[in-house]
């Protein structure tokens, strides 16, 4: 039967008290007492960094959107610095021909592979071209798919000349350069090479005790000037509960944590709390590639309106989040004037009934004999991915959908019904629009297609002038707020827990999709006794 409040929401609400404080950091002065082994005896618990991780069964920046320890190996043509601008890496300056729609890099000199090999532009035009050949499957594709032809002038120049402007173009360069030497002609998803990477970072590989940890140590032959902290362990630990239970413990010194965890760091001494703003949203993606929403995908709007953001944000996130209606609130082309689906019991009752469903007596609704509802799959190990999505499933259930959640060991994009999504960047508004939204692109897992949304997420990247932008990605936002992909539910805050022993630490950057981009600026931070 229908309840008037979630008693899953009333647990959750019980068990969570306060945030990990309420400014952007928490701070006391000394540091935990202890810090886990190593296999190496010899490293000085005081200039190591014990970061806990999620596994990893390769690191293949090509290929793969995520990964927190790519940007301690690798570099890209440009970074991104604390405010999310670009940036000058491996590239020391760059121009633009307007009228070739052609941008030439001018990469710095004497640049060395982990391995010793020199950097040239062969890796630049090698890299580029495995991440768009289709034959590698690479998620990051769609960010390239607008160059016509590479060519390097030199070991230190190289241009592209694109067939149309995209003004993104700059941000997707900070993709992480791979060496040709050791990867012409591999299998760019199945090499070796992956789970034995070479780059030009910061950090490089020392050892990779798999399912244990990947330990990292410091390049003496960095081209930006070598870091000061020796070595760096992502230490694995996939479990939210296990991290906050480690860093109490002092086998750990930096993890991001759930914001009930983080918490109890808030008061205690030697632990600094960093509360940190994200671009990183929460919400429903319907598998449009499952027939159910063939028949099912009016009653999309519905849903929107069943659901509570404001419960959910109170009573998951403790307050440290805003409810979502769009992939772009973080952005500078954000439409505040688009349909919100602010929670609306009534407006969705009002909808389904319009669609011809009907109650029955279990207290769902039916259309054509068959009950309405869905299963929303979140993967393992995520505990406020998996909050979130049981509080929504019980808020859908009082509204009269027969919704459940499933936590399958394995995602399965193409059969699932819906999934609990996570997607978000503080970069370019291009950057998961265009390859999330837009038809059969590398990450468009939800297999939705609006002609519409194509045509103004073409427009906005087509044009360098602000105010075209601004009203193709107004058009965008208002066509998929009527034609919704997901039901967005909350951005998150990201809750970094730090020893108060580690500096620099930059407490004001936006961060990315789960929490990433906290190492923007590693090779500057210092441990301290």
């Amino acid at each position: 039967m229908k309840k008037t409040l979630s008693l899953l929401l009333v647990i959750l609400m019980l068990l969570n008290l306060s945030a990990c404080g309420a400014s952007s950091t928490s701070n006391n002065t000394s540091g935990p007492q202890a810090l886990a082994s190593t296999s190496d005896s010899q490293t000085n618990a005081s200039d190591t960094l014990i970061y806990g991780s999620s596994d990893y069964t390769r690191i293949n920046p090509a290929m793969d959107e995520h990964g927190e320890i790519n940007i301690l190996i690798f570099n890209g043509l440009t970074a991104h610095n604390g405010k999310n601008e670009v940036i000058p890496s491996l590239a020391k300056s760059w121009e633009f021909d307007e009228a070739s729609c052609t941008y030439t890099f001018y990469l710095e000199e004497g640049v060395k592979w982990h391995d010793g090999e020199a950097f040239t532009a062969d890796d630049v035009k090698f890299t580029i071209e495995a991440i768009m050949n289709p034959e590698n499957g690479s998620e990051n594709s769609p960010n390239y798919e607008d160059v016509e032809e590479i060519t390097v002038i030199d070991e230190n120049t190289i241009s592209f000349r694109l067939s149309a402007p995209n003004v993104a173009f700059l941000d997707y360069m900070t993709m992480a350069i791979l060496p040709e030497h050791l990867l012409s002609g591999e299998d760019m998803q199945e090499s070796d090479y992956f789970r034995n990477p070479i780059g030009t970072g910061p950090y490089e590989l020392e050892n990779w005790d798999v399912g244990q940890a990947i330990t990292l140590v410091k390049n003496e032959d960095y081209f930006k000037g070598v870091p000061n902290i020796n070595r760096i362990i992502f230490k694995i630990v996939p479990d939210d509960n296990a991290k906050a239970m480690q860093m109490e413990s002092g086998e750990l010194n930096l993890a991001l944590l759930t914001p009930k965890d983080a918490q109890t760091f808030s008061e205690k001494k030697g632990y600094t709390c960093y509360d940190m703003k994200t671009s990183d949203y929460r919400g429903i993606l319907f598998n449009f590639q499952n027939e159910y929403w063939t028949e099912n995908k009016d009653i999309i709007p519905a849903i929107c309106y069943a659901i509570d953001r404001e419960s959910i944000i109170d009573a998951v996130l403790l307050g440290q989040g805003i409810p979502a209606y769009g992939p772009l609130q973080h952005n500078i082309y954000n439409n505040e004037a688009v349909e919100h689906y602010d929670y609306n019991p009534e407006k969705a009752k009002e909808i389904l009934e319009a669609a011809g469903c009907t109650m029955n007596s279990d207290g769902f609704y039916e259309r054509r004999g068959e009950v309405i509802g869905f299963v929303i799959s979140v993967g393992a190990g995520d505990q406020v991915r998996i909050d979130i999505a049981l509080a929504a499933s019980q808020q859908l259930r009082q509204a009269g959908i027969d919704c459940s959640v499933d936590i399958p060991a394995q995602v399965d994009w193409g059969g699932q019904m819906a999934y609990l999504i996570g997607w978000g960047s503080p970069f370019d508004a291009d950057d998961h629009t265009y390859k999330v939204f837009g038809t059969g692109k590398g990450a468009n897992y939800s297999g939705y297609s609006n002609p519409l949304v194509d045509q103004y997420l073409t427009e906005a990247r087509q044009s360098d002038d602000p105010a075209v932008r601004a009203k193709a990605y107004d058009n965008f936002q208002v066509e998929l707020a009527k034609d919704p992909a997901f039901a967005f539910i909350c951005y998150v805050d990201a809750n970094y827990v730090a020893s108060s022993s580690i500096q620099g630490i930059s407490p004001d950057t936006v961060m990315g999709h789960h929490g990433v981009g906290i190492f923007w600026n590693v090779a500057e931070w210092t441990i301290t006794d």
